[in-house]
């Protein structure tokens, strides 16, 4: 069984050992911390505590050991503390150091240590809480195993968006069971899984800010638990677009479209990732936006904040390839959505009047793209931008 798997929220390990003088040379040896208070008698005996006191780290190393072979044990990777020491540690302390598991993260495969030094007069000398990894046995190469045969299922973020709505549907139409997340519009969410459920197909809804790594975690954990598998995630989440000129702009501005670009696709791609890697297959499909190549004035954060996307996405998209994962793209044009719900009519008409096709897209236009992008019909296609916008640009 999986080491991360056997562990659980109130496991506990501790082992003893009494600090030497010889544990303090060592100690020396390897850091070049020689500091007096640590190794003179005589400097010792003129301060407050009388006799060498052990450096501080010394102790905390023990809890390395006490993650290395008890909690978890092999395959451990510390990476993270927050210690607190409380009470001096001298030659001949004979310690008990702790361990109890606070938490655990499926998608991140780490668990939160509650950690604990005593004396032997039971007083606690040092404490703090540790983030441990674990690491898997092995990484396999998945590039040429073929993948389970598991029922279609997709999670949509931003299904309450026009382009999310219109995904949702035609996925649903096609025979997909969905998670469809939002985050404030519920009304627009239920009926939208109303929609789902008369077409025959489950549909589950959940709210959460994709920017918060707890809500994208719990998106994942809820997909997982009630479609049994996530075959495919489409991320559709934006933010309005506020024209702005650059000297009327702030940096919150830009930070705003990047948390929602950047952190929010790193945090629910990271959830969920690990459920897709246990599969051997998965697909993944973000939104970028014709904007980077036909820069529209006054739109500077939101198409700076598409092209890091598309950065992250290009080099995500080669590192996974090995565990059966394909990522791509979908640039559309202008899309008749609540996102450009501000831009007059007329100039819709002048826009459209430029498109070689002859109208700017719908939001069916850039879903049947989504739908061959999450079909096996895609499987060769890596890191990829598909460009909806009826002729405008050509790579």
């Amino acid at each position: 069984m999986d080491k991360f798997k056997k562990i659980k929220i109130g496991d506990k390990a501790h082992i003893y050992h009494q600090i030497t003088q010889d544990d303090i040379k060592k100690f020396v040896d390897l850091t070049g911390d020689d500091n007096k208070l640590h190794v003179d008698n005589d400097f010792a005996k003129n301060t407050e505590f009388r006799k060498p006191v052990a450096h501080g780290m010394l102790g905390a190393s023990f809890i390395s050991t006490l993650i290395g072979t008890k909690l978890p044990g092999d395959g451990a990777l510390w990476f993270s503390q927050n210690l607190e020491f409380i009470l001096p540690v001298k030659v001949g302390d004979k310690l008990k150091v702790s361990a109890i598991v606070q938490k655990k993260h499926a998608s991140s495969r780490t668990i939160e240590l509650l950690t604990s030094i005593l004396n032997q007069d039971n007083q606690e000398v040092t404490r703090g809480t540790v983030k441990v990894k674990i690491i898997e046995d092995t990484e396999i190469d998945t590039r040429n195993l073929k993948p389970k045969k598991f029922k279609n299922t997709a999670v949509i973020i931003g299904a309450t968006g026009g382009i999310g709505e219109a995904v949702a549907l035609n996925l649903a139409e096609t025979g997909y069971d969905l998670v469809l997340h939002f985050h404030k519009n519920k009304q627009k969410a239920k009926s939208l899984q109303e929609k789902i459920i008369k077409l025959g197909k489950k549909a589950y809804i959940i709210s959460g800010n994709i920017e918060n790594y707890d809500d994208a975690e719990e998106i994942a954990q809820y997909s997982q638990e009630r479609l049994g598998n996530i075959k495919s995630l489409i991320n559709c989440s934006t933010l309005p677009i506020m024209p702005k000129s650059f000297s009327s702009l702030c940096w919150d501005d830009f930070e705003a479209h990047l948390k929602n670009q950047i952190k929010g696709s790193f945090n629910i791609i990271r959830s969920i990732l690990p459920y897709m890697e246990k599969n051997n297959y998965g697909k993944i499909v973000q939104l970028t936006t014709q904007a980077i190549e036909q820069p529209v004035s006054g739109w500077l954060p939101y198409i700076a904040s598409k092209g890091a996307l598309n950065a992250f996405c290009k080099a995500l998209a080669i590192e996974i390839i090995p565990k059966g994962i394909r990522l791509n793209m979908i640039s559309p044009g202008m899309t008749e959505t609540n996102l450009i719900s501000w831009i007059p009519e007329r100039a819709k008409k002048l826009a459209a009047a430029k498109i070689p096709v002859g109208n700017i897209a719908n939001p069916q236009d850039i879903a049947n793209i989504a739908k061959f992008l999450v079909s096996g019909d895609s499987d060769y296609l890596v890191g990829e931008t598909i460009r909806a916008n009826g002729g405008q640009t050509f790579v």
